[in-house]
């Protein structure tokens, strides 16, 4: 949990939610399918303290999680905002039992709850970064390389952001896309760090294939197997040399402790909106740190509002690998905030300012807004 000075409780007023839909610098391809528009909902808490923002990392369908945007519009409306409501006044801290009765629905709890914690800290002047725990003033920037034409292609990509300062490439792969695409890229550019991403495309039939990727030195192969999968984990983890590293797995603090206890990863990638917030992923971070476990921060091609909320996280000790927070620029010819993050000498900034330390652009917002609501008490 946070190392410093709980955040005073603020009285909710109202809540809005947009749904967004950001064109897509490029199409982005995984072994789930190819995004072109980012579809996200956003999260405007207004407190009698001030106002605050979230991000609700739901895709428009639900193939990567469960979740998914119309799902989290519903259910936030109809179940996780009134619940708030009837609360009225309380710490940020306090969301996650308040919405405790809902099961699941992570990625929607986790959103409401990062716009309560911008509105909290913001009347506070307190940036988020230091309310986590936060010990660095920067953190290294790694970028996610979505499936490509045919590995030439790939090779080209990977170029290009190591070109733009990118400390660290992950390419995503799947059956048939896996063992020639790492090759091109390790042949291409030697030993960078490189890692791969599976998104859950394989079975435990599969291991002869992913133990071929063993002669690459990755830094770790991310979620081979389906999300469930904790037993096959640790049985394919057996077989590699190279660390497994689970994403989809871990969606709770319960989930990463199983994960541990059955030997299922060497590393663990923490995603927010995946385990329900940011305070749960603090917990997280917590546990692996005391085992030992290496962490890293992944991402959701969040907008300014998660990718500052992402850099603040990725700013605790524990986080000792490059994570997904690459520039918004990456994704987006025009965010929602007024400065998005830029890659400088292979780093992202840690925002400074009050609560997420970002300042949305109000009129970006309005020009990609598709939906909009206003609830109140």
């Amino acid at each position: 949990m946070p190392v410093v000075q709980p955040v005073a409780p603020v009285t909710l007023e109202s809540i809005e939610l947009r749904v967004l839909h950001l064109p897509l610098v490029s199409p982005f391809t995984t072994s789930f399918g190819t995004e072109s528009v980012r579809e996200v909902i956003v999260v405007n808490a207004r407190t009698g303290e001030g106002e605050g923002w979230g991000e609700i990392v739901t895709q428009y369908e639900p193939y990567y999680s469960s979740e998914y945007t119309q799902g989290a519009w519903d259910v936030a409306q109809r179940f996780l905002v009134p619940a708030l409501f009837q609360a009225r006044t309380f710490a940020p801290e306090d969301v996650a039992g308040i919405l405790a009765p809902v099961v699941g629905h992570r990625m929607a709890k986790g959103g409401i709850e990062l716009a309560i914690l911008d509105a909290a800290l913001r009347a506070q002047g307190r940036p988020l970064g230091e309310y986590l725990g936060a010990v660095r003033d920067r953190v290294p920037s790694g970028v996610s390389v979505g499936i490509q034409r045919d590995p030439a292609a790939l090779v080209d990509a990977v170029r290009g952001y190591l070109d733009e300062g990118y400390v660290r490439i992950k390419i995503k792969i799947k059956p048939g896309r896996d063992v020639a695409d790492t090759a091109a890229v390790r042949d291409a550019f030697g030993a960078i760090p490189l890692q791969v991403d599976a998104n859950s495309a394989y079975t435990l039939a599969d291991a002869d294939t992913l133990a071929e990727l063993d002669r690459f030195d990755l830094l770790l192969i991310e979620q081979p197997l389906q999300e469930d999968d904790l037993v096959d984990h640790a049985t394919l983890a057996r077989r590699l040399s190279t660390p497994v590293c689970l994403d989809e797995s871990i969606t709770s603090l319960k989930a990463a402790r199983d994960a541990l206890a059955l030997g299922s990863a060497a590393v663990v990638n923490i995603k927010a909106g995946r385990v329900g917030g940011y305070l749960e992923a603090v917990r997280i971070h917590d546990l692996c740190r005391d085992a030992g476990v290496p962490v890293w921060c992944g991402g959701m091609l969040e907008t300014g509002i998660g990718r500052a909320a992402n850099a603040a996280l990725a700013a605790l000790e524990g986080f000792t690998l490059p994570g997904d927070i690459s520039a918004s620029s990456r994704f987006y010819t025009r965010d929602i905030v007024t400065e998005p993050a830029v890659i400088e000498e292979g780093h992202v900034r840690v925002p400074t300012g009050a609560g997420l330390g970002v300042e949305i652009d109000r009129v970006a917002l309005d020009d990609v807004t598709v939906e909009r609501v206003e609830l109140r008490p």
